[in-house]
C-alpha cells in the first residue's frame, strides 16, 4: 500500500517549520488578525459615552444634591460608626452563615433520611420567607418567648434564665436573621461544590483508612472550593448590601445611622448619598478580594489568552516553558 499525503497536512507542516524558523527563539509567535467594521458597536460606545457625560454633569451641576453636605458627613463619626457595626455584620454573618452551611450540606448528603429531611426543611424554609420576615421576628421574639432559659425540658427546674428583651438587642437580632438565612443559601453551594468531587476521591480515601472526617476535609471539601468560592464571592457582596435591611429594627449599621441623621436635619438625599458611596467603597474592595480568591483557586483559568494561543500553534513551546 502506498503512502498517501494529505495537502493540508503539507501545509501546516510547511507553515509550521517556516514558523518556527523565522521566529527567533524566546520571540512570540506573532498573530495577525483583521477585524471586522462594527458600526453598530462604535455607535452603542457613543450614546452610552454621551449618556454618562450627561448624566455626571446632571449630578455634579444639581443645586438639590447638597454636595457640601455629603462631604461634611461622609467622614463624621456617626457614620463610621455605622460603617463598623455594617462590617461587623457582615463579616460574622457570613462566618456563621459558613458554618451553618456546611454541616447542613453534609446533612443533605448524608444516608440518614431524617437528616436528610431535616436539612431539607431548614433550608426550604428560610430560604422561602423573605428576610425582612425573618428579622423582625428574631426582634420581637420576646413576643413569643418573654424568658430564654436554660434548663430541663418540658416545664422541668430551669438553671438560669434571661429576660428576652435584654438579649435580644438589635444588634443581636440581625446577627441571627442574617446568619440563620445565609446558613440555607450557603448549604446549596456547599453541596453542589461537594457533588461536583468526583465519587472516586471519596472511594480513594476510604481505602486507605480514612476516616469520613478526613476525607470531607483533606480530600472533598479543598477540591470543591473551586466551585463553592465565585458564589460565595456573590453572596458576600450581597451581604454587604442586605446588611441595609437591619435598618428596620434599629441595628445601628450605616443606614440605620444614615436615617437618624437626615431625619434630624431633613437632608434625604444627602445622606443616603453618603450611605451609598460607602457601600461602593465596600462592595469593590470586595470584588477585587474575591477575583484575587479566584484567581489562586482556579489557577489556569487565569492564563492569558495570548500564551494559550501560542501554546496550541507553536510545536513544543508547552515544553521550552516548563523546561525554562
Amino acid at each position: 500500500m502506498t503512502d498517501r499525503k494529505m495537502p493540508g497536512a503539507a501545509v501546516v507542516s510547511a507553515a509550521a517549520a517556516a514558523t518556527t524558523s523565522d521566529t527567533p527563539p524566546g520571540d512570540d509567535l506573532s498573530v495577525q488578525v483583521t477585524r471586522r467594521p462594527r458600526p453598530g458597536r462604535w455607535l452603542a460606545v457613543l450614546a452610552s459615552a454621551l449618556f454618562a457625560v450627561w448624566l455626571a454633569y446632571t449630578v455634579i451641576v444639581n443645586p438639590n444634591l447638597h454636595w457640601d453636605i455629603v462631604a461634611k458627613y461622609q467622614f463624621d463619626g456617626v457614620i463610621l460608626k455605622g460603617l463598623g457595626v455594617t462590617i461587623q455584620l457582615t463579616l460574622v454573618s457570613m462566618a456563621l452563615g459558613i458554618v451553618i452551611g456546611v454541616l447542613v450540606a453534609v446533612m443533605q448528603l448524608s444516608d440518614s433520611p431524617v437528616l436528610r429531611l431535616t436539612a431539607g426543611a431548614y433550608t426550604w424554609f428560610f430560604r422561602g420567607t423573605p428576610l425582612l420576615v425573618q428579622l423582625i421576628f428574631w426582634f420581637n421574639l420576646a413576643l413569643l418567648f418573654p424568658v430564654i432559659s436554660i434548663g430541663v425540658p418540658f416545664d422541668g427546674p430551669k438553671l438560669i434564665s434571661w429576660q428576652s428583651n435584654q438579649v435580644i438587642t438589635g444588634f443581636v437580632a440581625a446577627l441571627l436573621g442574617l446568619s440563620i438565612n445565609e446558613g440555607a443559601y450557603m448549604a446549596e453551594i456547599v453541596r453542589a461544590g461537594m457533588q461536583s468531587v468526583d465519587p472516586g476521591q471519596r472511594e480513594a480515601g476510604a481505602s486507605i483508612g480514612m476516616s469520613n472526617r478526613q476525607i470531607l476535609s483533606r480530600i472533598i471539601l479543598p477540591q470543591a472550593m473551586r466551585v463553592i468560592i465565585p458564589p460565595f464571592g456573590n453572596q458576600f457582596i450581597s451581604m454587604l448590601k442586605t446588611t441595609s435591611l437591619v435598618s428596620v429594627i434599629a441595628g445601628a449599621d450605616l443606614m440605620t445611622v444614615s436615617q437618624h441623621l437626615y431625619l434630624a436635619n431633613f437632608e434625604v438625599v444627602a445622606l443616603l448619598l453618603v450611605a451609598s458611596l460607602w457601600y461602593l467603597v465596600l462592595t469593590t474592595i470586595a470584588s477585587i478580594g474575591q477575583h484575587a480568591v479566584e484567581r489562586r483557586y482556579s489557577p489556569g483559568a487565569a492564563r492569558p489568552l495570548r500564551r494559550r494561543v501560542l501554546t496550541n500553534l507553536v510545536p513544543g513551546r508547552d515544553r521550552k516553558e516548563a523546561a525554562a
